[in-house]
């Protein structure tokens, strides 16, 4: 996993996503048991990380199993990893680190 969450990371990374956090959530009986939450530059920006990952990861058996796509905000479900693409404007409002920062600690 932690290989795994590294590759996404750096792939994020390299193509200038911003405020990349990861949040472990193993054993916590959230959907998966990693969250990896980036900002992106705007829509397009979204679009193009989601095929960089793509191309990255699918070589490593990687199984993307549903993408959910706005230009505010993209989702990608890879079974135990949720990733989040999100506008600078969607993250402020929604807050979601603290949100799964509530749920690592037990208080959800």
């Amino acid at each position: 996993m932690e290989n795994r969450i590294k590759k996404i990371t750096a792939i994020l990374d390299e193509k200038k996503a911003e405020n990349i956090e990861t949040i472990d959530l193993t054993g916590k009986g959230y959907l998966v048991d990693q969250v990896v939450i980036a900002t992106t530059l705007n829509g397009k920006h979204a679009y193009s990380l989601t095929n960089y990952l793509k191309d990255g990861l699918k070589p490593d058996g990687e199984e993307f199993l549903r993408i959910d796509e706005t230009d505010d905000w993209t989702i990608i479900d890879l079974g135990d990893i949720l990733i989040h693409l999100m506008s600078e404007q969607y993250r402020e409002k929604y807050q979601i680190e603290e949100f799964l920062d509530e749920i690592k600690k037990g208080s959800l």
